[in-house]
């Protein structure tokens, strides 16, 4: 996998607004949020989506998703959230480092794209 963006932020080469870290995973605000609160939560091991993901990587991504529940709670997202991973190109996927976006603060609309 090339370095991305995210492999920098992990790195702390670029700046981001940390709210969710540990030895696996790391959770920070989008720079550019869809809504009151977008967060997202990636894994500090590269992984380019989840089509790449390896059977060895279950227990990593059961861990993303405690992270992203956690983040939501901690975020105060009581009424609600959406999690949401793009995979490729076709589905919006801009940065090539698994992520999940965690959404909430406002009423989601059906279907989001």
């Amino acid at each position: 996998m090339s370095d991305t963006l995210f492999s920098q932020i992990i790195r702390r080469e670029i700046p981001a607004d940390i709210v969710f870290e540990d030895d696996r995973a790391l959770a920070f605000r989008d720079i550019n949020p869809q809504a009151p609160v977008h967060v997202l939560v990636i894994p500090k091991q590269p992984i380019a989506m989840v089509a790449e993901a390896q059977p060895t990587d279950e227990p990593l991504l059961g861990h993303l998703l405690w992270v992203a529940a956690q983040v939501a709670r901690e975020q105060g997202l009581t009424n609600g959230y959406r999690l949401v991973i793009n995979n490729g190109a076709d589905a919006g996927q801009t940065v090539f480092h698994l992520h999940i976006h965690v959404l909430g603060g406002r009423s989601l609309q059906w279907p989001p794209g």
